[in-house]
């Protein structure tokens, strides 16, 4: 039998899990290696019930998904070598390395081009790369921070005091006490709308700043499609 696909909120995170039906008198939920959380179900359970039962457990199936996770393959390291695929604004491109006295870093139809006199040193090509996002990152987060204010109904109020971009392990971003926001240098390796997903969040922050009921009250009225970019970011950048 065909399983149901479905989803509930829990907290800041989206749990989606699949309704499986059977002659059964009881729900048993799984939590599957992939991570994937798979509900077995009577075959007259109403949906609503299931929710509610999904959602008293949310805590337990995230803790089973956090340990699942350290056991799943991991992006293997970037050896910056010819042909190797890197992510800008959601594509994927190739790497193409020219010898040459100059050293630049261009986007040419499919390829990241770069332009280098040690075309056989790959830590050498990673430099370049790396500045290269680092400059495109700081150009394209303060573009959309532009864009995200507007959705704002005093935009100005929102404004933070300073834009920072860095290389962050464990999260995407972050604001301050003090209104500075911090973008992950990694974000632009995403899609536009999963950039503008995030900043919007960070921003929310400005005028609530923990993760309770107001503050996803705010972000629906400003951004109602956020569970779906952030699940889009999750798992395209994973």
């Amino acid at each position: 039998m065909k399983a149901e696909r479905h989803s509930v909120r829990y907290g800041e995170h989206q749990i989606d899990f699949a309704i499986v039906r059977r002659d059964r008198t009881t729900l048993e939920i799984a939590v599957e290696p992939d991570v994937s959380v798979v509900v077995a179900a009577p075959r007259d359970a109403q949906l609503a019930a299931i929710e509610e039962k999904v959602r008293k457990r949310a805590a337990w199936i995230r803790r089973q998904q956090r340990f699942f996770i350290q056991f799943l393959p991991r992006t293997p390291d970037r050896q910056y070598v010819a042909g190797e695929t890197h992510l800008y604004l959601g594509r994927q491109y190739r790497l193409k390395i020219v010898p040459h006295v100059q050293a630049t870093v261009k986007l040419i139809r499919g390829f990241i081009v770069v332009q280098t006199h040690r075309p056989e040193r790959p830590e050498v090509t990673r430099e370049l790369v790396e500045a290269w996002y680092r400059g495109k990152a700081q150009n394209k987060f303060a573009e959309r921070l532009e864009v995200n204010l507007l959705r704002f109904p005093a935009p100005e109020e929102f404004r933070p005091k300073g834009l920072i971009v860095r290389q962050l392990q464990q999260r995407w971003g972050s604001m301050s006490p003090s209104s500075r926001l911090m973008l992950n240098r990694r974000l632009i390796e995403a899609s536009v709308d999963c950039i503008d997903y995030v900043i919007t969040h960070e921003l929310c922050h400005i005028a609530v700043p923990h993760h309770g009921p107001e503050f996803f009250e705010l972000l629906g009225r400003v951004l109602p499609d956020w569970p779906n970019r952030k699940d889009k970011l999750e798992k395209k950048m994973a």
